[in-house]
């Protein structure tokens, strides 16, 4: 990393104005990944104008700095360097993606398997580390910067949340050990894993019981599968951001090896949010549906260019056929 991390530090130094940004619908890693690096660039550059892509959501509002993220409908094609963190540039939202091409260099901070460095002036790729947080974590020692509370808060939002409170597979002990430093800074970690990991809106509490109460078993039990449609959403008063953490509430069942859920983004265009036990790698069956999917072999996601029936038959198919 440190290698990478000069060289970061030489392509930004000289730019008068970086944008930081991650995927369409940013999670906790995202956010906190693209806020952490954002803090240590103002502090090492300041003379750059620094700015992060996204909207936090309810759920990361109450993060430092979330307050001034830009909607992505208001950034202008006029960056000198774009930095695309924790999902590669397939997955940007159109706004962002013409001030990515329109940048004088690109750049990619990712940790998930599938992203390749084609495309970017500067690729930093570590599918070894549990988050793209932890990659900031890194990059911060290169330069020997300060930990403060503020910085704390955002990486720790987002290791616990690539690694679900330290549930997942993707936990090593230099993730625990990353946790400790930050938690000796005197962080409230608790408030921030409530945040994160738990807490919902009314609307998303009633959008996830009804996903439930209508989920679908397939495969001999072994595939779970819910639909969102932009008419239940409406009906719910709910939002793009009420629907992160149900695809997970679909994995652990008794059987269960695979989760899916399907949620119509407009007419015609379908996401995908997969979840594994580790029997099928979605990242890869991602990969293989689209060139707008990808992730991790437990977690993965894609966007289809069909309706919400075409996307189920789809998946349903690959699904049975990586099961076989």
């Amino acid at each position: 990393m440190e290698q990478h991390a000069a060289e970061l530090d030489a392509l930004v130094a000289g730019a008068r104005s970086i944008l930081l940004t991650g995927p369409v619908d940013p999670d906790g890693d995202s956010v906190g990944a693209c806020l952490g690096l954002a803090r240590l660039i103002r502090a090492r550059h300041g003379q750059a104008r620094v700015a992060v892509a996204g909207d936090p959501g309810a759920r990361y509002a109450g993060l430092p700095d979330a307050a001034g993220m830009l909607p992505d409908a208001d950034i202008a094609p006029e960056w000198d360097v774009v930095i695309v963190m924790d999902g590669d540039k397939s997955r940007l939202t159109s706004e962002v993606d013409a001030a990515f091409k329109a940048a004088k260099k690109r750049v990619i901070v990712d940790h998930h398997g599938t992203t390749t460095s084609e495309g970017y002036d500067l690729a930093i790729l570590s599918p070894q580390t549990e988050s793209t947080c932890g990659m900031v974590m890194e990059i911060l020692d290169a330069w020997q910067g300060t930990l403060d509370q503020g910085l704390a808060k955002l990486l720790y939002a987002g290791v616990i949340f690539d690694t679900g409170g330290f549930r997942y597979s993707n936990t090593k002990p230099s993730t625990h050990r990353m946790a400790a430093r930050l938690l000796e800074t005197g962080i409230e970690h608790d408030r921030i894993a409530v945040a994160v990991l738990m807490e919902r809106r009314a609307q998303g509490l009633k959008l996830a019981a009804r996903v439930q109460s209508t989920m679908e078993l397939h495969h001999q039990g072994r595939v779970s599968c819910g639909v969102i449609s932009q008419a239940l959403l409406s009906e719910l008063d709910a939002n793009s951001t009420d629907v992160e953490g149900i695809v997970e509430s679909l994995l652990y069942l008794q059987g269960v090896q695979v989760s899916v859920l399907l949620s119509e983004r407009s007419p015609g265009v379908t996401k995908l949010s997969f979840r594994s036990r580790g029997q099928v790698d979605v990242a890869q069956l991602a990969r293989s549906l689209t060139t707008r999917g990808g992730g991790h072999p437990r977690a993965a996601g894609a966007t289809l260019m069909m309706d919400l029936e075409q996307g189920k038959a789809k998946v349903l198919a690959a699904l049975g056929a990586a099961l076989s």
